[in-house]
């Protein structure tokens, strides 16, 4: 067997613990950019941890930056951010465990409600005004007034003065992602028959907002009074018609390293042979920590400014990268992803390489990893 040359290993006392860094920097030149093609006011959600970059990291560099609002999943996330110091105004608009209406008076935390049913409810359980955003079906089918219960829902609002404020109205875009304004006319229709048919019930003006980042980007139609944006501010733009700055760097360390000849069976089932003779080396993360367990050939890491493929089976807690002549120590480490570029692969490879959404990749990585900011 011929013995490659190997690079000289140095040696690591200590390794490199999994970390995802969120880099607020970016966060906020992602927000700038979207402010340069709008004019409206901006509201950055932080839903899902913000995005999987930690939400109130996510939440200061944002507001910073010049966001006007702040959106969540439920009250809890939105008294997190008022506990953080975070005073802008809150929009909670999910809310799958119910409204806690006691807090949201309190920590003056919008709501949105998109039934009669959330509305009766909300309107029982409140002993202060709480601000409501009416929440419209405008063509997505989930979640959201249907249009036949509009007239209900804003009589049932008006009735509720008192212990609602009615402050605004929001839809969603089911096609905004196809970047075409054909495609959006019909929920920008809807929603501006909503808009007036509120304020022919008597509610009104209020604020109202359709877009997310998607619509902000590429469809000026759509602004209404505000635009939402979330994956726009760690980097991803579902349309693919903007660049926006990744917004983290996953890195981890090499724990093992060996030189196999050709024919060597990777990982479980063996379902890759090494080409040739060469070094393979494992990485200390895997399907646990949010690497897909399903990946097209090409997927790979980056160490030491060289991408190298990973090989075999992703396993629980680790992969394994063919590094070819080089002998990487034990602890050097690698970059799963970045916004560096070169070698250094993107969120959006990933999911590419996972047949996925980048949204998936950055919200999926698990509670292992440790979390730093740059």
């Amino acid at each position: 067997m011929t013995t490659l040359l190997a690079t000289e290993p140095v040696t690591v006392s200590r390794l490199h613990a999994p970390t995802l860094c969120t880099l607020p920097d970016a966060v906020a030149e992602n927000l700038r950019r979207v402010r340069a093609v709008t004019a409206v006011p901006i509201m950055a959600v932080v839903k899902a941890d913000g995005y999987g970059h930690g939400a109130v990291t996510v939440a200061r560099a944002a507001v910073a930056a010049g966001a006007d609002w702040l959106g969540v999943t439920d009250v809890a996330e939105a008294v997190a951010l008022r506990d953080a110091g975070l005073e802008v105004p809150i929009l909670s608009w999910l809310n799958p465990s119910g409204v806690d209406a006691e807090a949201a008076a309190a920590h003056r935390i919008d709501i949105a409600i998109g039934s009669v049913e959330e509305l009766c409810q909300l309107i029982a359980d409140a002993a202060d005004p709480v601000r409501v955003h009416l929440h419209l079906d405008t063509g997505m089918a989930r979640g959201g007034c249907p249009l036949d219960d509009w007239s209900e829902l804003f009589r049932l609002a008006r009735s509720g003065r008192g212990r609602v404020e009615v402050v605004g109205l929001m839809g969603h875009l089911p096609r905004a992602d196809e970047a075409d304004p054909t495609a959006n006319a019909a929920a920008v229709l809807r929603m501006r028959q909503g808009r007036d048919a509120m304020l022919r019930a008597g509610l009104g003006p209020v604020l109202v907002h359709l877009a997310a980042t998607s619509g902000a980007l590429t469809d000026p139609a759509t602004h209404f009074g505000m635009v939402r944006i979330g994956a726009g501010l760690v980097g991803i733009d579902p349309s693919e018609t903007t660049a926006l700055f990744g917004a983290s760097r996953w890195t981890a360390p090499v724990v093992h390293s060996a030189l196999v000849p050709a024919g060597t069976a990777v990982g479980y089932g063996g379902t890759h042979l090494t080409a040739r003779e060469t070094h393979l080396a494992v990485v200390g993360v895997g399907y646990a920590d949010g690497v897909p367990r399903e990946l097209a050939p090409g997927a790979g890491v980056a160490i030491g400014g060289v991408r190298h493929p990973i090989v075999g089976r992703v396993s629980m807690d680790q992969i394994v990268v063919d590094t070819g002549a080089a002998l990487l120590p034990r602890g050097a480490v690698a970059t799963v992803f970045g916004p560096d570029g070169g070698a250094v692969p993107s969120v959006q490879e990933w999911a590419r390489w996972a047949g996925t959404i980048p949204h998936t990749v950055v919200t999926g990585i698990g509670a292992r990893v440790r979390r730093s900011i740059a």
